[in-house]
């Protein structure tokens, strides 16, 4: 009976130690991929990384992760050849596959969500037009100001935002926002100058990891609610 506890506390002992360098383990590679990941898209914000399953190490040694979840802040993405802000970026990747020198690692498959907030997207518009919650899913204030013939005007108009294909043979997807209707009052010309201000496209899907994109959004008072995915996705290295 004395060595069957000798055993049974051996056991529980290697057994918590075993626990305490995996737990350890996983933390250092946690943030390792996080310094990775920011390094590779040129984040300016923050950057969070939640590697799954236990135990971590066995995963390790196999270079196969089941799940690694992302929270990204403060994210600048390219739109249009200029820095477009989302407020926050989450991703769930799927079937990780690690690099043989633990650099990064490519998923089978992803799925997340992002948010821009209407001051991000009115930094977007670069017309000086100003955007808010237009009232209902999908809608957004949009408030310009236009010269016509030395005076200043200034209108609102409820817009459309949606995701639209790109136009070019590359495909992907671009955020386009459209006056529903410009009241022209009977004024030549009024209508044209307040859509310059007003509708505008702008592609996002740069600065995203490679093989993340863009399938839904929609809007409320929060901001633009963004649905992401896609498969292979590369979430660092080379």
């Amino acid at each position: 009976m004395r060595i069957l506890r000798v055993v049974v506390i051996i056991s529980v002992v290697l057994g918590a130690l075993f626990v305490g360098v995996d737990r350890w383990a996983v933390g250092y590679a946690e943030n390792q991929l996080a310094d990775r990941i920011q390094a590779r898209q040129g984040l300016a914000g923050s950057t969070e990384v939640e590697i799954h399953g236990f135990p971590f190490l066995t995963q390790a040694l196999s270079h196969d992760l089941d799940r690694v979840d992302l929270k990204l802040k403060g994210v600048e993405v390219a739109a249009e050849g200029r820095k477009m802000r989302l407020s926050e970026l989450r991703a769930s990747f799927r079937g990780v596959r690690l690099d043989g020198d633990y650099s990064g690692g490519t998923a089978e498959r992803a799925e997340g969500t992002g948010l821009i907030t209407y001051a991000d997207l009115t930094a977007a518009s670069q017309t000086g037009a100003t955007l808010s919650y237009g009232g209902a899913p999908g809608k957004v204030k949009v408030t310009a100001s236009v010269d016509l013939a030395g005076r200043k005007l200034s209108r609102s108009v409820i817009s459309t935002i949606a995701l639209v294909d790109a136009p070019d043979a590359k495909g992907g997807k671009i955020v386009r926002v459209r006056a529903e209707e410009v009241p022209g009052e009977g004024i030549p010309g009024l209508e044209r100058l307040v859509r310059r201000q007003t509708d505008f496209d702008r592609n996002i899907e740069s600065g995203l990891p490679a093989g993340l994109q863009l399938s839904a959004l929609t809007s409320d008072e929060a901001g633009v609610h963004l649905t992401l995915g896609g498969s292979n996705v590369v979430m660092a290295g080379s």
